[in-house]
Formats: C-alpha cells, structure tokens, sequence
C-alpha cells in the first residue's frame, strides 16, 4: 500500500548570500528534511517588498545568489521543489480570495506588525502589504496543502494565525486545506560577530560561501568574554563569542579542551581566534567549492528554479481548482 506524501513548505526572502544564521537556522535543516517530505522550498520575492519596495534592483541578484547557496549548501532539485514565489501567480489569487474571509483586527495582532513599525524607523511600514504579509504568508503555506511547516518556537504564532484562517476558510466552503502543523526543530541561536544575533541589518554576518581569508579576517574582528582583559585573566566559555562557534563547527574533544584551557588561561583569545578560523574554513570547504563550480556555470541555477517553477505551478493550479469550486466562483466551459 503507497503511503501518502506528505508536504513540507518553506521560504526565506531574497537577501543575497546565505550567512551563517541562515544556514544553522534553515537552510542546513531544509537539506535534511527532503530526504523526509515533499519539500517545496521558495525564494519570497514579494515578502521582500513588504519593507523594501522603494528599491526593488538588487531582488534579482540577491535570488542567485539566495538559491547558488541553497544548491551549494546540499539542497538538491531532484529531490525537493525550488521556485521563486512571484513566478507562481496562484499565490496572489489565494491571498486575494483569502483577504476576503480575515478580519481586520487579526491581522493588527500580529506581533510583529507593530513590533517592526517602531523598530523599523527608516522606512514608511503603514502599507496593507505589510499589514498584509501574514496573510499572504499563509497562502504560501496552504497553497501547496503543506502539512508541516519547519518553524522555532518563536515563530509558532504566525503559524497559528495560517491555521486560524484555514479553519475559517473551511467552516465556510468546507475541507479544502489541512492544517499545517508546526515541524519544531532544533535550531542553534547564531551570534553575530558583535554577540548580538547575526543579521545582514547588523552588518554582523558571516557568509556560508566566504573565502578563507574572509573568515580569517571576520572571526579576528570577533567579540570575546567582555571580562578578559589579559590573556592570564581566566576566561569564562559560556559568554564568549568564539565559544559558541566551537559548538557548531568543532568537534568533541577540541570543545573540551578550548574550554579547560581558557578558563585556565592556557589559550589566548587571539590565539582561539586562528584555531576557530582555521576549522571554519575546513568545515566550510565544500560547499564553498561547490560555489565556485555554480558561480562558473549559472544555468545550474536557472535551471533548477525553470524546473522548480513549474512543478510548484502544477501544485498550486490544483489547489486553486479546488477553491474554486468550493468557493463557486468556477465558470466551467467559459
């Protein structure tokens, strides 16, 4: 007996290079879970204009160079769907004939609607694509009938809210869309060079695709224990910066010893620096090759997402089918 497949979405939006923050936070999970699911994996080019309309230029260069890194880092077409959101219009109709059933004050609760218009102080948020973003953030998700939707713990209210619109959408024109439930996983916090959380708009990343003397150079710059002044001061792992990529880059025993030996001040910062460095860039190496063999043919690129486009069309051409008999706005034979 066949088993039902069953479907995963996920999306980031356009913003150039994968760094680090995005790679331990998503990307590194995405190549994961098509091994699991049916994975539908999308650049959000129309999410990027919630915030960035004003300047649209960079959008198409920044999707290269999103998907190069995606393919570099492991994600593979043969295996999982990747497509850009704005080449698949059914996602507008959805969001449109979804507009239409959400109360307003849904939308204003939001937590990050108001959070990001006052953190936000350069840019005019008070748009209805902004106040809309959930919505059509649902249509991405539902569109594809997804059942799981990989989220951290702190992105399950906007989850919630897609669920939320399902269920109404349903009680009104019955059982079209399942319920996407939240796939938690383990997601390590990635700090930023500076120790705050690593972020393009910090100017704090480290690119997953970075060269070697780029890394060397970004790790020197690296925020360490505030409390170590001298290298004979004893260090404290558990606030240092470098300390925490230990964790996601270096193996068992050198965790260890970096630990023993800098709260014993047997190892310099400086020192932990180059050591830290040197493993990044091993662990790195081959999804930085694999780069290099994109960036010197990039219809691998183009043609991966020619592909990915269409099967996430045929998707969501079915979908809409079913919304819109259930809806009866279907004019057969027309």
């Amino acid at each position: 007996m066949s088993q039902v497949p069953q479907y995963v979405l996920s999306g980031l939006r356009p913003t150039g290079r994968v760094h680090l923050g995005n790679y331990f936070g998503a990307v590194r999970n995405w190549v994961r879970l098509q091994d699991l699911f049916d994975c539908y994996y999308f650049v959000a080019d129309w999410h990027a204009l919630t915030s960035d309309y004003a300047d649209t230029s960079k959008i198409t260069q920044s999707t290269f160079d999103a998907v190069a890194d995606w393919l570099a880092a492991g994600l593979n077409p043969q295996k999982a769907t990747i497509f850009i959101q704005s080449e698949v219009k059914e996602h507008a109709e959805l969001h449109l004939l979804l507009s239409m059933i959400t109360p307003l004050p849904w939308l204003e609760r939001v937590p990050t609607f108001k959070d990001q218009q006052e953190q936000i102080e350069n840019k005019d948020l008070n748009t209805y694509g902004f106040l809309g973003y959930p919505l059509l953030q649902t249509a991405d998700i539902i569109i594809y009938r997804a059942n799981f939707v990989p989220v951290g713990e702190d992105q399950a209210s906007h989850l919630e809210f897609s669920r939320e619109v399902v269920r109404r959408f349903n009680n009104f024109y019955g059982d079209v869309f399942p319920e996407p439930q939240p796939l938690f996983t383990e997601t390590p916090k990635v700090p930023g060079l500076d120790a705050r959380k690593m972020s393009k708009s910090y100017n704090n990343t480290i690119g997953l695709t970075a060269s070697a003397d780029e890394i060397r150079e970004l790790v020197m710059t690296m925020f360490t224990d505030p409390n170590r002044i001298r290298k004979k001061d004893p260090g404290n792992p558990d606030i240092c910066n470098l300390f925490q990529f230990h964790k996601l880059f270096s193996n068992g025993e050198t965790i260890a010893r970096v630990d023993r030996e800098c709260r014993a001040a047997e190892i310099g910062c400086v020192d932990d620096k180059k050591l830290l460095a040197e493993i990044m860039i091993e662990s790195l190496r081959p999804i930085r090759a694999r780069r290099e063999e994109i960036d010197r043919d990039p219809s691998i690129v183009w043609d991966a997402l020619r592909d990915g486009n269409r099967k996430a069309r045929e998707r969501a051409q079915q979908t809409m089918q079913l919304v819109r008999d259930a809806v009866k706005i279907n004019y057969h034979g027309l």
